[in-house]
């Protein structure tokens, strides 16, 4: 029961911790999920992606989506933002691409650059 402005600040750390999202911290993946990326098959590169992180138990990994951003002939579109490094966007991503992303890119760090159509600051 909260009682107190303490008891609201402890809840809501425990809960960020549960779910993984800490400010500023982690990796953060976002899938293109507009009406071009659905059409090219969005769902599917989400549903690997967060299938990837479950068989990985790699809760500490944001996972965000967003709109189209005008490389519709890319669909899907995927980009890495890790802490500290580029932004990554990887494009043409197919659900068997998702594996390879999360081994070399999200946990060892190496960009998977036969995918890249963007490196932003």
């Amino acid at each position: 029961m909260i009682k107190s402005p303490e008891d609201l600040k402890r809840l809501r750390e425990e809960a960020k911790s549960l779910t993984g999202i800490r400010a500023g911290q982690g990796v953060e993946i976002i899938v293109g999920m507009g009406t071009c990326g659905i059409a090219a098959g969005a769902r599917e590169v989400m549903s690997a992606i967060l299938e990837e992180l479950s068989k990985r138990e790699m809760a500490d990994i944001r996972v965000t989506q967003t709109g189209c951003i005008g490389m519709c002939e890319k669909e899907v579109l995927v980009d890495i933002v890790r802490p500290g490094e580029k932004r990554i966007t990887y494009g043409n991503v197919k659900p068997q691409d998702v594996s390879r992303i999360m081994t070399s890119h999200v946990i060892n760090g190496q960009i998977v650059e036969d995918l890249v159509v963007a490196k932003l600051d």
